[in-house]
C-alpha cells in the first residue's frame, strides 16, 4: 500500500460505528446487578430467597444468549427457540457440583445436543423491567410458564420467617453439596452494579488468583503438585494446598492461568485462612458495572 493512502485508510477505520469493528461473535457485556455479602441483623422476612446455583451466568437479550463478559454462546438453535422476548437474567445450569460439565459445554468443548440437553437457563431477573422485585418474581414464573420450553425454568423463590429458618436452609443446601443462597429484597428495582439488596449467603468465601509457580508434593504426592503459588491483582501471594484431585495434582493449572479458591476470612496478616482450591477460571468476569 502506498504510504499516502495510510492517512485516509485510518481515518475511514476511525468514522466507522464501534460495533462495526468488533468481532460478530462479541458485544459490550451486559449491565448486570452484582450481590453483596449477607450479614446478620437483616429482617429477613423482607426478602425472597434462593438458592445460589454454581453455573455459568447469562444473559438473554431477547434474541440471542451472551455471557457476563459479552460473548455469544453458541447454543442450538432449538435450545433458545420460543423463549420470550424480554431480556432475562439466569445461569446455565446442569446440577449441584457440575460446574466444570456446564462451562465446558458453554465454551463449545462439547458440542452437539446430546451435551445441551443436560443444561437449563434458570431464570432469576428480569433486567428490563421496572417493577419490584415482588412483581418480577410473579412475571418470571408467567413468562416461564408461558413459554412451555423444559429447560428454561425460574429459579424457585421462597420466603423464611426468621434468621434461624434461614441458618436452617442454608445448612440444608450446603449439606446437599450446594453453594448457599442469594437474598433479593421484595421492593428492590433491578440496579446496575453492587447492591445491598441483593445478598450472597455462604458458609464462606471465593475469589480469584493467578497461577505464579508450585510447591512439590510428597508422600502419596511425590513428583506431583503438593500447592499452588499464587498472586491475588493486589499483588499479595500465598499457597493452595487442598482441594485437588489426583487428576489436578498430576496435571495442575499452567503457570499465569487464574483459579477460584474458596477461604474462611483472611489472617491478621490479610492472607485467605485455610484457602482451598475449587476450579480453574477460565474467564474472569469483566469490572463491576458503575
Amino acid at each position: 500500500m502506498h504510504p499516502r493512502l495510510l492517512p485516509s485508510l485510518l481515518a475511514c477505520l476511525l468514522s466507522l460505528p464501534l460495533p462495526a469493528l468488533l468481532p460478530a461473535s462479541a458485544t459490550a457485556p451486559p449491565q448486570v446487578m452484582l450481590p453483596m455479602r449477607y450479614q446478620p441483623g437483616l429482617d429477613v422476612r423482607a426478602y425472597w430467597v434462593s438458592e445460589k446455583l454454581d453455573g455459568v451466568r447469562g444473559r438473554w437479550d431477547g434474541a440471542r444468549l451472551i455471557t457476563r463478559g459479552g460473548e455469544a454462546i453458541d447454543a442450538p438453535a432449538w435450545f433458545t427457540a420460543g423463549w420470550p422476548r424480554q431480556p432475562l437474567d439466569g445461569e446455565l445450569w446442569i446440577g449441584r457440583g457440575r460446574f466444570e460439565d456446564v462451562s465446558d459445554i458453554v465454551r463449545g468443548l462439547h458440542v452437539g445436543d446430546a451435551a445441551w440437553r443436560q443444561v437449563r437457563f434458570m431464570v432469576y431477573d428480569l433486567p428490563s423491567d421496572p417493577s419490584a422485585f415482588d412483581a418480577r418474581v410473579a412475571r418470571m414464573r408467567t413468562l416461564v410458564a408461558s413459554a412451555r420450553v423444559p429447560w428454561l425454568r425460574a429459579v424457585p423463590q421462597f420466603r423464611v420467617g426468621s434468621a434461624a429458618e434461614l441458618d436452617a436452609r442454608l445448612r440444608a443446601v450446603v449439606a446437599n453439596d450446594g453453594e448457599g443462597l442469594v437474598l433479593h429484597h421484595q421492593a428492590a428495582h433491578y440496579a446496575i452494579g453492587r447492591s445491598s439488596d441483593l445478598l450472597k449467603y455462604k458458609p464462606y468465601d471465593d475469589a480469584e488468583a493467578r497461577v505464579i509457580g508450585y510447591a512439590p508434593g510428597h508422600g502419596k504426592y511425590a513428583g506431583q503438585l503438593g500447592a499452588l503459588w499464587v498472586e491475588r491483582p493486589d499483588g499479595l501471594r500465598f499457597r493452595i494446598g487442598s482441594g485437588f484431585s489426583d487428576a489436578e495434582r498430576a496435571h495442575p493449572p499452567p503457570r499465569g492461568s487464574w483459579v477460584t479458591y474458596r477461604h474462611e476470612g483472611v489472617t491478621a496478616k490479610g492472607t485467605p485462612r485455610f484457602a482451598r482450591f475449587l476450579r480453574v477460571r477460565h474467564q474472569l468476569p469483566p469490572p463491576d458495572p458503575r
